[in-house]
């Protein structure tokens, strides 16, 4: 679809990807009730690299969903002799293969060029398309064809999203069940690894190692939204200092405190203090420039939920986000969390105390607190210093009285 002098890099970077949804219909025809066709276009740039149809098709609006899906030709017409009888129920195999039988979205004719017509990136494609036009109560439907390239795709697309045989022609994806779910997770968190190294599979054999050494994982930009991230949490943490007082944390109390090991929820206000602080440290640390690395096990356990509330707002808070970063420069491994976790530790010990058959690891006394060597895990000693050298001025006060 793109000429040799537009064609797209040899290495097909998903940072370069946009989507396009394209679906019209008169407002007061009836026709149109029922059964929606989108015409969905990928583009690289500014040129398309690849276009894809969705029929969707909603039970209870359609008055013969069956009929009006075979009208439609092509996979939506498989679709709709298969899963519907003459008398437009469900045929049996069907209401016995999804949870809730009922509205679908057939997804098929899907044309893309090189170097995007790749596996993964079709799935990241159809995953992005269930997110755009279902919810948890679709059957989403894929062709189970090997002759056809573009059906192929999507049928490899398909089993990398958890779906399902139905028939030697239909791949169904029930997205009232977890695996789909699950899957298109993955499937996106491989996609945004790919992007990271500019297009590259940082798991194949063909992934040169070289390009990434040296490189920082606090990137400028990463740094920001760690930032912010650390600061809301102290934010969170200092209010809840204030309104607990001494009191014990509340079980699923969907507090911060609460959300640290059981080990912690009999501390008092002196102790969560010291935690709002160890938050505070960080961050200026991080706004400094500074090495943000741990310095006890407080910190340890601060740095990983700032590392988490970072990932999840560059998830969920795109705008934030982009208002948090924005002027910085853009690197490709921006956004790395999973490098932030790998790299900014010494152990993760501390994590261990989420883990109840664990329960009484902290106690330097039992057996495998001391074959592993931990220090510092029992509550009282999270504000140690691992290192006298580097420990912070013990003067330095709190942000709040």
């Amino acid at each position: 679809m793109t000429d040799q002098a537009t064609r797209p890099p040899a290495k097909a970077d998903p940072a370069l990807l946009t989507l396009e949804f394209r679906h019209a219909h008169r407002l007061v025809d009836p026709a149109a009730d029922g059964v929606q066709a989108w015409q969905i276009c990928l583009r690289a740039g500014d040129e398309t690299v690849g276009e894809v149809r969705a029929t969707r098709g909603q039970y209870w609006k359609a008055h013969n969903l069956g009929e009006r899906l075979t009208d439609e030709q092509s996979l939506p017409a498989v679709a709709g002799k298969q899963l519907f009888d003459a008398d437009g129920q469900f045929t049996p195999e069907y209401e016995a293969f999804v949870d809730l039988p009922g509205n679908v979205l057939v997804v098929d004719d899907l044309h893309i060029s090189a170097p995007w017509d790749d596996p993964w990136i079709v799935a990241g494609l159809t995953a992005s398309i269930i997110d755009r036009l279902t919810d948890n109560q679709y059957a989403v439907i894929l062709p189970r064809i090997f002759g056809d390239a573009g059906a192929a795709l999507l049928t490899e697309a398909g089993v990398l999203l958890s779906a399902a045989p139905f028939s030697d022609e239909l791949l169904i994806i029930d997205t009232s069940l977890a695996a789909p779910e699950e899957a298109g997770h993955r499937v996106r968190e491989h996609l945004r690894s790919r992007a990271r190294y500019g297009g590259s599979d940082y798991l194949s054999e063909n992934w040169d190692e070289e390009d990434d050494e040296g490189e920082e994982v606090l990137t400028p930009r990463t740094r920001a939204v760690l930032h912010l991230a650390l600061r809301e949490l102290s934010d969170q943490a200092w209010q809840e200092v204030s309104t607990l007082g001494d009191q014990p944390v509340k079980r699923d109390a969907g507090t911060l405190f609460s959300s640290l090991p059981r080990v912690t929820w009999l501390k008092d206000g002196s102790w969560r203090r010291q935690m709002a602080r160890a938050f505070d440290d960080l961050a200026a640390d991080c706004a400094s420039g500074a090495d943000v690395e741990p310095r006890c096990t407080g910190e340890e356990m601060a740095l990983h939920l700032a590392i988490a509330r970072a990932q999840d707002l560059t998830r969920n808070r795109p705008r934030l986000v982009r208002d948090t970063v924005a002027g910085l420069t853009e690197d490709r491994a921006d956004f790395d969390w999973g490098a932030c976790s790998n790299v900014l530790f010494q152990d993760h010990d501390v994590l261990m105390l989420f883990d109840h058959s664990l329960d009484g690891i902290e106690d330097t006394e039992s057996d495998i607190h001391q074959s592993l060597g931990m220090i510092n895990l029992a509550p009282h000693d999270w504000f140690t210093a691992f290192d006298s050298d580097q420990a912070r001025a013990p003067d330095r006060g709190f942000r709040l009285p």
